[in-house]
């Protein structure tokens, strides 16, 4: 088993990482980036490193014996004329601005590539930790009811459309009408936003409408930036007043499944997968 060196930003999902190769004693390296990692994460071996510190990155990830890399968590797009590079930091800067300019995930293939130039094999959260995808169908209890279905399929048409445009992964449609979409904010953010909105356009706890829907975007490095979900998306969809949450079947990452499942059937959502928009077109 090739041991993993974990680029950890913030949030859940690093944290989920490590806790899999621990669990499945796949050794691993985290390096915590610095002003984005979030706090626990130095309970593994690993070190902090800047984001432009490339060389020193390099350095520890192959000094600590690592064959794959795995980047994970939330990273803000940095101001690049802040940034202190070093050497090999800043031979590769000004190929990140460029690929910046493409979008985000220009800059994500970009940096993943020098990886592999280095010879990393770099993993997706989801090729680490198995069964980690949402499947085919109800995930819970729940299922969405006829009058949900037309909500899901225009989540799911905006979703996918903001995809294109390199925008963000999620959207939110109560009743045909588009109450959000995702951009830089989160998606969290982004449910807040929604539960700030006038009642008689989106549901209530006693009266349920509208869905979440997150899609990966069509160009995608589906190596990193996977949709991702976790028990608390659940609250804020639930808190917004909403029905559901949907998603493409192997395409959006469930973190603490069991916890997803227990919080939606509790609250009365619905979490649904759907066939991919390729498979869908087949």
């Amino acid at each position: 088993m090739q041991k993993l060196g974990l680029l950890a930003g913030g949030g859940d999902l690093p944290h989920a990482i490590a806790a899999w190769c621990e669990r499945a004693n796949r050794p691993l390296f985290v390096v915590r980036l610095k002003g984005f990692a979030s706090p626990g994460l130095e309970r593994y071996p690993g070190a902090e490193i800047g984001i432009a510190e490339y060389g020193r990155c390099l350095d520890a990830l192959k000094k600590a014996g690592c064959e794959a890399v795995c980047l994970a968590g939330i990273v803000a797009r940095p101001d690049f004329s802040a940034l202190k590079p070093d050497l090999k930091g800043l031979a590769i800067l000004p190929g990140a601005v460029a690929a910046a300019r493409k979008g985000d995930d220009g800059l994500l293939r970009y940096l993943v590539g020098q990886f592999e130039k280095e010879g990393f094999r770099v993993e997706g959260a989801d090729e680490v930790m198995l069964d980690l995808t949402l499947d085919e169908g109800a995930l819970g209890a729940l299922q969405p009811p006829p009058e949900a279905l037309g909500d899901v399929a225009r989540a799911l048409e905006v979703a996918r459309a903001i995809g294109r445009l390199d925008v963000g992964q999620g959207a939110v449609v109560a009743d045909g009408l588009v109450l959000a979409v995702e951009a830089q904010e989160g998606t969290d953010a982004m449910l807040r936003r929604v539960a700030e909105l006038p009642a008689e356009i989106r549901g209530a706890p006693d009266a349920r409408q509208g869905v979440l829907a997150k899609a990966p975007k069509p160009i995608q490095e589906r190596r990193v930036d996977l949709p991702t979900i976790g028990p608390r998306t659940v609250e804020n969809a639930a808190a917004a007043g909403l029905a559901g949450i949907v998603g493409e079947a192997g395409s959006l990452i469930v973190l603490d499944r069991e916890a997803v499942i227990e919080t939606a059937d509790r609250l009365g959502l619905f979490v649904w997968g759907v066939k991919s928009s390729a498979e869908a077109a087949e």
